[in-house]
């Protein structure tokens, strides 16, 4: 094999709930973790030179070491010893600084890519703890679909596939950083946490009401609080017939769910007419 072409998809939190902050700086999280029909698109290629060589058709996104995709593609290489190189180009798509996992979807798409391309038929327990050391969403992101994830982000626990609704999701036009949310979120005082175990039970059961109803995310109380268009946005959403809002991991981006296609449907052109932003998708989860 010489190329090879995969997707990255982007994950949204169904329910985010943070325990307690840890000594050694980490939190302590508790999340319900959902795969959507959004995608990057990574092009692999195998180069005779010992390099990687990574581009990208967005101009603010770094295309050198710091970028996940070449530190993925340069760890396998190192971990396995792969002779010669690989030239990776990316297409995203994806929201930048979304809260949706964007470079560790492209890290973990990475790390599937090379062991296709080289034939190294690693298991994905093995990809996950390569994974791991790249960021803790690439294990969750490698595995993918609905998933329980507990820890700081690593312990996994796959779920059954959520009931199908339809989802609008709009990144409003701002960037928001998680150091900046986690540094500030008053995780040892918070009063209000969001029912995982409860949401667990209602995906098992297949209640779509059950997961809606029991949505919910920590991160809120300090990206809201700085940056209000989110609670707006929600709002919106909600007005036009979603079951529930939320915003997605630290933030920015906002989704709602919906049951009917048509609503969603319209509730995406009316979000769109609203103008809160131009980067809003009709999508749906992806199991």
């Amino acid at each position: 094999m010489q190329t090879l072409q995969l997707q990255a998809r982007a994950k949204i939190n169904l329910g985010l709930d943070v325990l307690r902050r840890l000594e050694n700086g980490y939190h302590e999280v508790k999340m319900v973790m959902q795969t959507v029909d959004i995608s990057d698109v990574l092009s692999f290629e195998k180069l005779e030179e010992d390099c990687v060589k990574v581009s990208t058709n967005k101009e603010e996104l770094p295309a050198d070491e710091s970028n996940l995709i070449y530190k993925a593609a340069k760890l396998m290489k190192d971990a396995y010893g792969i002779e010669g190189g690989v030239s990776i180009k990316l297409e995203k798509n994806i929201p930048i600084a979304a809260g949706m996992a964007g470079g560790s979807t492209d890290a973990a798409a990475t790390i599937h890519g090379m062991d296709q391309l080289f034939g190294l038929g690693l298991s994905l327990e093995e990809k996950q703890k390569l994974g791991v050391k790249i960021g803790a969403d690439v294990p969750y992101c490698l595995m993918g679909g609905t998933a329980l994830s507990e820890g700081i982000g690593e312990v996994l626990t796959a779920l059954p596939a959520v009931p199908q609704g339809y989802l609008v999701v709009a990144k409003p036009d701002i960037n928001v950083s998680t150091k900046f949310v986690y540094e500030n979120l008053h995780a040892n005082s918070l009063k209000e946490h969001p029912d995982i175990d409860g949401m667990v039970e209602s995906i098992r059961n297949g209640s779509l009401e059950g997961i809606t109803e029991r949505m919910g995310n920590v991160l809120e109380t300090v990206t809201v609080k700085h940056y209000p268009i989110i609670e707006e946005m929600k709002s919106f959403l909600k007005e036009q017939g979603a079951m529930n809002a939320l915003m997605s991991g630290s933030g920015p981006t906002v989704f709602g769910i919906f049951r009917e296609k048509e609503t969603a449907q319209k509730a995406y052109s009316a979000m769109c007419e609203r103008g809160f932003t131009e980067q809003v998708f009709l999508t749906v989860f992806q199991n």
